[in-house]
């Protein structure tokens, strides 16, 4: 049995790669193979249909080992990440009781969103009171003006509690930069505050104070190579300007944290995150930093190889969540969980499906909870380090993914770093660019949003539910520097069904389904969703002998919108009589782009709609004629 189990693919002979491609151009019958097979992403690259042994071969990054330099497959030797939940405190007391509750139900990671003006010992004892530190990591949140004082405090609780100081892991969120893309102006001096947050958290060492929030970048848009070149950048500014400040390069490096967003491009996250670790490393590598007290493995040099770790929290993004359908948001975050997961993230934070609309309630946070204990408890995602190793499809997506973002960041450094390019402008624009380009493409359906742009719940009314806004501490007065665009992608789709919901006139479209049995069905399953996704009701139709009788069953129903449906060929048939039989007692639209569409329109039929329309800008317009 053994025997012919070995034998088992030794049997077939090798098929080389000119045989598939052989095959493969043969199927396509004359097909362009680069236009119907290769994808070319969003980050530029292109994406072949299949990938070989020979695709990877030779490759460095093959070779790489869990917890070994450069950490392409993770900075440890095992994939145990932290589940993290953020708490907004604007009453300690309440925040302590509610971070109580929740680490008995599966939370080892406290995010505190710190809201306080005015900090003292007492607001510090209430909030951490009879949460044990060495047992859970704790993370805090707070305006970067405050920063300071808030590692005073806990440096000062931490003793008084007699906690070893050593083992104790968590961060503060100090970054500079951030304020100035979300609201557009700088807290400080960047210099002076790092260096006095360091000195403060020195007994520490296992605390993260100084922090890359490229998650901002992904809510705000950010192509996934984008998000990775700027976050490379953002990180070095600081190493650069706190090395040259006096402060050892490892020192800066191991107090370094990157807050990544997760977008739902499933295997090119994966492949982000393992091309992050590996970027990170090289970058740290540059500034030579010398082996300190607990380092752990030293180069050839007697560099400190462990401060090239990466420390990646990860959070699912908020860019693509939805009002209407809001529960396909939990399949969204699902999925960018497992990329993260997948990929060897130290901790995630999973986002609550309704934070669109309203402050999560207890029903969603626990919802949020479970996803990830449903990784790890049931799929046992914890159990194996970067399964995706040796994927020739990811390890490809890996390398293509990291050469667009490096170049990118040598881009930056060629602007002068990351806080000239802020300053200037220039990040923003790029971003906001990205962000003008991704709705574009969500109009037109070459971005889908389930329940949003495409299969919307017909029926679904919004009644009390409206977008929340983007947080924002500042006013446009007090703007120094251009700011990112946080719309998100299905805003304003949303925006466009609240106004037909708000009108009290709901239209009807009305499908006129005659002619070839299956392009017809076809383009009226097409032309319902297409009218849905504005609020409109839709009435279906399994087809009709003529297109008076049609007409009459769709003036019975008082339909605001007839939609002819049938094969382009049959609409030289079909069209005028329809459109002439209807006499302007709705609005007539052709679900199509026929070969006579200008015949058709030269007899005064203005309205088609097809897989190459920009849906919200039609919806747009048909609103601003059946509404007013």
């Amino acid at each position: 049995m053994a025997d012919s189990k070995e034998k088992l693919f030794s049997d077939f002979p090798p098929v080389p790669p000119e045989q598939w491609m052989e095959k493969v151009v043969a199927d396509l019958k004359g097909a362009d193979y680069e236009k119907k097979l290769v994808w070319k992403t969003n980050e530029g690259f292109k994406v072949k249909p299949f990938y070989r042994e020979e695709d990877i071969a030779g490759w460095a990054t093959t070779n790489a080992l869990p917890g070994e330099y450069p950490y392409l497959r993770g900075t440890r030797k095992n994939n145990n990440w932290l589940i993290r939940q953020d708490i907004r405190v604007d009453d300690p007391q309440a925040a302590n009781a509610k971070a109580l509750e929740i680490l008995g139900k599966g939370v080892d990671s406290l995010g505190f969103r710190v809201e306080a003006r005015k900090l003292s010992p007492e607001f510090i004892d209430l909030l951490l009171n009879d949460i044990h530190a060495g047992a859970t990591e704790l993370n805090f949140s707070i305006r970067p003006g405050q920063a300071v004082a808030l590692a005073g405090l806990l440096a000062e609780y931490f003793n008084k509690k007699d906690y070893d100081l050593k083992e104790l892991r968590g961060s503060i969120d100090y970054d500079y930069f951030n304020g100035m893309l979300v609201e557009g102006k700088a807290d400080g001096d960047p210099v002076q505050t790092a260096k006095a947050l360091l000195e403060i958290i020195q007994p520490l060492p296992l605390y993260r104070v100084l922090s890359v929030n490229a998650l901002t970048l992904n809510n705000a848009g950010a192509y996934i190579s984008q998000e990775l070149g700027y976050a490379l950048a953002w990180g070095n500014e600081y190493m650069e300007q706190l090395s040259d400040a006096g402060i050892p390069a490892g020192f800066i490096a191991k107090r370094l944290k990157f807050n990544f967003g997760i977008s739902s491009n499933y295997f090119m996250e994966i492949a982000k995150f393992r091309a992050a670790r590996m970027l990170w490393a090289n970058i740290v590598s540059t500034y030579k930093p010398e082996s300190m007290t607990g380092c752990e493995k030293t180069g050839p040099d007697g560099e400190c190889l462990c401060s090239g770790r990466m420390q990646v929290h990860a959070e699912t993004s908020s860019y693509n969540l939805t009002l209407f359908d809001a529960h396909v948001n939990l399949l969204r975050t699902q999925t960018e969980a497992m990329s993260a997961a997948l990929a060897g993230v130290n901790s995630i934070t999973v986002t609550p499906f309704d934070k669109v609309y309203q402050t999560p309630d207890d029903f969603s946070e626990r919802l949020a909870r479970n996803q990830q204990l449903l990784l790890k408890e049931e799929s046992h995602f914890d159990k194996v380090v970067d399964p995706a190793a040796g994927s020739y499809y990811i390890e490809n997506l890996t390398v293509s993914i990291a050469r667009q973002a490096w170049e990118l960041f040598l881009k930056i450094q060629d602007e002068g770093g990351f806080h000239a390019a802020v300053r200037s402008g220039s990040v923003q624009r790029d971003i906001n660019e990205t962000g003008r380009n991704r709705h574009k493409a969500v109009a037109q359906r070459r971005e889908i949003l389930l329940g949003t742009n495409q299969y919307p719940n017909f029926t679904e009314q919004a009644g009390e539910k409206r977008p929340a806004g983007y947080r924002c501490n500042s006013d446009d007065g007090g703007k120094e520097v251009e700011t990112l665009n946080f719309d998100r992608a299905a805003g304003e789709f949303e925006t466009l069904r609240l106004e037909t919901e708000a009108s009290g006139k709901r239209p009807k479209a009305f499908m006129l389904t005659i002619g070839n049995l299956a392009m017809r069905q076809a383009r009226a399953q097409f032309s319902c969703n297409f009218f849905a996704c504005a609020g409109y009701e839709v009435a279906d139709n399994l087809g009709f002998p003529t297109v008076e009788a049609g007409i009459d069953a769709a003036m019975a129903a008082k339909a605001d919108i007839v939609v002819l449906c049938s094969s382009d060929d049959e609409y030289a048939e079909y069209a005028v009589p329809a459109f002439r039989t209807l006499n302007g007692r709705a609005l007539f639209v052709i679900a199509g782009m026929p070969a006579n569409a200008d015949e058709l329109r030269a007899e005064g039929i203005e309205n088609f709609i097809n897989v190459r329309s920009n849906v919200l800008d039609t919806l747009k317009d048909y609103n601003a004629q059946l509404l007013s």
